[in-house]
């Protein structure tokens, strides 16, 4: 049994420069086509993350399982580096540690700004967090 078949939903902030980057290497990483972008903005969306309150949309990306089950963040990590070729020892490693994955993907969302400019991407992000 094959994971890449159907399509997976990746669920990304069409709004965000650094999401709209990040994304886009995952893409060009995924030569076997198991993922499928959806913009959380979109109607597919609505439909896609029903079982997630709305609130919580925006506050990373979302990856939705064959099953429905939706994995948001560092939880999303596992799953789809195993759909990605040569992705299976990080799956293996993002398993093991799933805490460390989901501070590690939670501080690159927080300092999104500061690595965007180092890396001379369009960061504009409408998203912005009280701190």
């Amino acid at each position: 049994m094959s994971d890449v078949s159907p399509k997976w939903p990746v669920l990304y902030d069409q709004d965000c420069g650094f999401c709209r980057w990040s994304l886009d290497k995952i893409l060009l990483w995924d030569r076997r086509q198991a993922l499928r972008p959806v913009a959380i903005q979109s109607d597919e969306a609505e439909q896609l993350l029903a079982a997630v309150p709305r609130d919580e949309w925006l506050e990373s990306w979302h990856l939705v399982l064959p099953s429905g089950e939706v994995r948001s963040g560092g939880a999303a990590a596992e799953p789809m580096a195993r759909l990605l070729p040569g992705g299976r020892p990080l799956a293996f490693l993002f398993a093991r540690f799933p805490g460390i994955t989901d501070r590690a993907y939670r501080w690159v969302a927080a300092n999104r700004d500061g690595i965007a400019r180092l890396l001379r991407i369009d960061s504009s992000c409408t998203v912005r967090r009280a701190r």
